[in-house]
C-alpha cells in the first residue's frame, strides 16, 4: 500500500545531509512551510544552499535557517526587504554567499529543471551584472541569455490537502513556488492541513500530482489570516 505521510516533519527530514541544495516554497510568508524549516533546523544539517524567492522575513521560518547559520548560499530574487535582518547580517559579515535571479527567470529555471529542459534564453538581464559569464545570442532581433535548470535535493513546500499518495491541493497565494518546486527535486516533503481519504480531491483540483511528492506531513493551521 503507498502511504507516503510521516508522522512528523522531523521523521520526514531526517536524510537532509550537509551541502544538500533545499528549495522552499513561499513568497515571502504565504506558503511558506514553517512547520518543515523549524524541523530542519532542528535536524542539524549544515552549508545548505536554499532556492527561495526572497531571503527570509523577521525571526521564522527561512530567516531562522539563515540566522542559525545553516545556510551557505542562498538563490532568490528578493533578498532585501525591511525585515530581512538576518541576511542583511549574515551577507554583510561574508558568512552567506547570494546568487540573484530574476523572480521570472527564478520560476522558470526551476520549471525547466521539473521538465528536463536543459536550459532556456531570455532577453531579462541582458547587459546587466546578472548576465556575466553566460552565454548571449541574438534572437528574433534581441539580445537574450542563456539559463540554466535549478535543480534540488529536497523541496519543502506547503499546500492546503493531501492524500496519502502524495496528491496536493493548495489554498489561494500559498500555491506560489510550490508546484515546480515539487517537480524540481529528487525528494518532495509537503505539509498540509488536512490529510483527505483517497477520490476525496476533485482530479480537477489537484495541482501537484503524487508523483512528484515524496513525503506528507499533516501540520496544524497557525492562522486563518495567513494565506
Amino acid at each position: 500500500m503507498i502511504d507516503k505521510v510521516f508522522e512528523s516533519a522531523a521523521a520526514a527530514l531526517t536524510d537532509v545531509t550537509d551541502g544538500a541544495t533545499v528549495m522552499i516554497g513561499g513568497f515571502g510568508t504565504a506558503g511558506l512551510p514553517h512547520e518543515l524549516t523549524a524541523a530542519l533546523i532542528e535536524q542539524g544539517a549544515r552549508e545548505l544552499t536554499v532556492v527561495n524567492n526572497n531571503a527570509g522575513n523577521g525571526d521564522t521560518g527561512l530567516a531562522a535557517l539563515i540566522a542559525a547559520g545553516r545556510v551557505r548560499k542562498i538563490i532568490c530574487s528578493f533578498p532585501r526587504q525591511s525585515d530581512s535582518h538576518h541576511f542583511d547580517r549574515a551577507f554583510r559579515a561574508g558568512t552567506i554567499e547570494l546568487e540573484l535571479v530574476p523572480q521570472g527567470n527564478l520560476a522558470e529555471r526551476i520549471r525547466a529543471a521539473g521538465a528536463g529542459i536543459g536550459g532556456f534564453f531570455t532577453p531579462t538581464g541582458y547587459g546587466t551584472e546578472l548576465a556575466r559569464g553566460k552565454e548571449v545570442r541574438e534572437l528574433d532581433g534581441r539580445m537574450q541569455v542563456f539559463e540554466t535548470p535549478l535543480h534540488a535535493d529536497f523541496a519543502l513546500i506547503r499546500a492546503e490537502r493531501g492524500d496519502r499518495w502524495g496528491n496536493l491541493s493548495y489554498r489561494m497565494t500559498a500555491r506560489n513556488f510550490g508546484p515546480v518546486m515539487a517537480m524540481a527535486a529528487q525528494v518532495t516533503v509537503a505539509s498540509v492541513h488536512e490529510v483527505v481519504e483517497l477520490g476525496a480531491l476533485d482530479p480537477e483540483a489537484v495541482v501537484t500530482p503524487g508523483i512528484f511528492v515524496q513525503r506528507i506531513v499533516k501540520v496544524e493551521r497557525l492562522s486563518r489570516s495567513v494565506p
